[in-house]
C-alpha cells in the first residue's frame, strides 16, 4: 500500500467513525411521537429487534423524548448480555423487516439487570433533563432533522440462550413537554371600525405584533387592550401545556353607555327628554348631562358627564329608615 493510499483509507475510517457506520437490523415497529399521545405508544420488542422512533406534527413544545423498556422478570439472571443503542441520521426510512441502514450512533448502553431501564433524549439546548437513578439522559441532542431514529436492543454476548430468545421486551415512547404553550389572538372588530390602531399587552409587555402567534409559559396570564378608537378592556386567560389557545377578543366601540336602574313605576328624562324604554342601555355622545327620575310627585335630578369608552350605571333607590326612641 502507498503512502497516499494509506492516508486515504485513514481519512475514510476517521470520517466513517464521526459521521455514521452501517447498521443491519430487524425493525419491529415504528412509534410516533405526538403532543397528542402524552402517553406515548407501547410496542413489543425481542431481544434482538429495533424500533423506528418518529416525531408527528407540532414539535415546539417537545424538550425530549423518554423512551421506557420494560423487560420480563426472567431477564433479571441475564446481566450483561443485552445492550441498547441508538442511532440517527438514517440514510433512509425503513419500514418493517429486515433493513441495512447507514447512521450515526447517538448513544450506546448496556442493559441494567432490572426490569425497568429509562432513556431520555433531549431535543433543545438548555433542556434542564438530569440523569438520576430512575432515569439516564443520553447525551449529545440531536438536531431534529436527525429525526427518524432508531432504538435497537441487541446481544453483546455469544451463544444466546433459548430462554432469552423467547423474552419479550416492551417499548413505550413519549413526548417530554416544555412548559410552555401557544396564543393565538383573533379580533372582533365592531361595525364601521376595522383595523384601528390599538396597543395590546401580555403581562405588562408590550406585544409588537399582536396578529402574531407567540409562545408563552403554562398558566395565566393578563391581557390589556389600549386604543383611542375602541373601550379599554382588559382579561385573564390560561395557557396549557403542548396546547396553542385560540383566544377571541371582542373590541367594543367607544361610544358612551348610560345604564339606568329604576323603581318600576318612575319615567327617566335625559337633558329633559323622556326615554321610552330606560331599561336597554342608552349610547351617547361625549359630553355634560342631566338626569331625571320622576315617581309620582317626587323628583330626583342628577349630573353626570359622559366620557368615551365609558359606561355610567345610573340608579334611583328608595330607603326605608327605621329609628327607636326611649
Amino acid at each position: 500500500m502507498t503512502t497516499r493510499t494509506g492516508i486515504l483509507v485513514l481519512l475514510f475510517l476517521v470520517s466513517f467513525k464521526l459521521h455514521g457506520e452501517y447498521v443491519r437490523a430487524f425493525i419491529a415497529g415504528s412509534h410516533k411521537v405526538s403532543l397528542a399521545e402524552s402517553d406515548g405508544l407501547t410496542l413489543p420488542l425481542s431481544y434482538s429487534s429495533s424500533s423506528l422512533i418518529q416525531l408527528e406534527g407540532d414539535t415546539r413544545f417537545l424538550r425530549g423524548i423518554q423512551l421506557e423498556l420494560t423487560a420480563p422478570q426472567s431477564y433479571l439472571s441475564h446481566r450483561g448480555s443485552l445492550a441498547v443503542a441508538l442511532y440517527g441520521d438514517l440514510d433512509r426510512v425503513p419500514g418493517i423487516g429486515m433493513a441495512e441502514l447507514e447512521c450515526r450512533r447517538l448513544g450506546f448502553d448496556p442493559l441494567p439487570a432490572k426490569i425497568q431501564s429509562i432513556y431520555q433524549i433531549p431535543l433543545i439546548a438548555g433542556h434542564g433533563l438530569r440523569t438520576s437513578p430512575y432515569a439516564t439522559v443520553l447525551t449529545g441532542v440531536p438536531n431534529l432533522s436527525s429525526f427518524p431514529l432508531l432504538f435497537r436492543l441487541m446481544p453483546v454476548i455469544k451463544g444466546v440462550t433459548s430462554e432469552m430468545e423467547r423474552m419479550v421486551f416492551h417499548l413505550n415512547v413519549k413526548p417530554i413537554l416544555s412548559d410552555e404553550g401557544a396564543l393565538r389572538i383573533n379580533f372582533r372588530y365592531p361595525p364601521n371600525l376595522q383595523n384601528k390602531p390599538l396597543t395590546l399587552k401580555i403581562d405588562d409587555v408590550l406585544v409588537e405584533n399582536p396578529s402574531e402567534e407567540r409562545l408563552l409559559k403554562e398558566g395565566e396570564h393578563h391581557l390589556v387592550v389600549l386604543s383611542e378608537h375602541y373601550r379599554n378592556q382588559s382579561s385573564r386567560f390560561v395557557i396549557e401545556r403542548g396546547k396553542t389557545l385560540d383566544l377571541q377578543v371582542e373590541l367594543l366601540d367607544p361610544t358612551p353607555i348610560l345604564v339606568f336602574e329604576y323603581p318600576e313605576n318612575a319615567k327617566v328624562y335625559l337633558n329633559d327628554v323622556l326615554i321610552p324604554n330606560p331599561r336597554i342601555p342608552q349610547p351617547v355622545e361625549p359630553g355634560p348631562y342631566e338626569v331625571r327620575f320622576h315617581v309620582g310627585d317626587y323628583t330626583v335630578i342628577r349630573s353626570v358627564t359622559a366620557q368615551k369608552g365609558k359606561t355610567y350605571k345610573v340608579v334611583m333607590s328608595v330607603d326605608v329608615y327605621i329609628t327607636e326612641n326611649e
